[in-house]
């Protein structure tokens, strides 16, 4: 474990109230499901360690609060991040109509490097209720329609699919944080050597 290079990658949670973005992340960090609910103020995170392509990362898991008089505090906290997650409820229509609201607010307060190339996963969250079947089929055409985004239904309840969806958010948030770094550090321009050239002597 000490040998393994280590990173550290900041996760954006969105969605609009109640769609549950808190039960997903503690039903994934915490393996619990808490059936009273409770909104969220502003922001909050959750951090879990784990392996990706070798190394060892820390997601850092940002809740933000869906409702709309909080969208001012949450703006603070998107910057930074290596990976955002559009959630909504797979029962409710509604919710996922406002996927293009929360990602243009993300791109428009993160402001990326690269807009087109940033990554985002959609989650439609708990399929242990009633679905929509009509309801999802949108949500996947507006992923294929975004540069075929990945997309996930889950049940934060009971935790299907979490850890798949969760795997494929630190794969993705990963390569954007090494290819930011590679941008950020490009590798040093090697100068051609003159083995012909004499050293020896002075030239004045």
């Amino acid at each position: 474990m000490e040998s393994m290079k280590r990173a550290f990658l900041k996760i954006i949670i969105l969605g609009d109230s109640g769609v549950g973005k808190t039960s997903l992340i503690n039903q994934y960090v915490n393996r619990q499901f808490y059936n009273e609910y409770k909104a969220t103020i502003g922001a909050d995170f959750l951090t879990k360690e784990v392996i990706v392509d070798n190394k060892l990362v820390t997601l850092q898991i940002w809740d933000t609060a869906g409702q709309e008089r909080f969208a001012s505090l949450g703006v603070a906290y998107y910057r930074g991040a290596d990976c955002c997650v559009l959630v909504y409820d797979v029962t409710k229509p509604t919710t996922r109509d406002s996927l293009d609201k929360w990602r243009n607010d993300f791109l428009e307060h993160a402001n990326p490097l690269h807009h087109d190339k940033f990554p985002f996963i959609v989650i439609g969250n708990k399929t242990d209720l009633q679905k929509n079947a009509e309801n999802n089929a949108i949500a996947q055409s507006w992923c294929n329609g975004k540069g075929n985004v990945s997309y996930f239904e889950t049940s934060a309840k009971n935790g299907n699919s979490v850890e798949e969806a969760f795997d494929t958010i630190g794969q993705k948030a990963l390569e954007q944080d090494t290819e930011l770094t590679k941008e950020a550090y490009p590798s040093p321009i090697q100068l051609p050597q003159d083995n012909n050239k004499s050293h020896e002597g002075c030239s004045c």
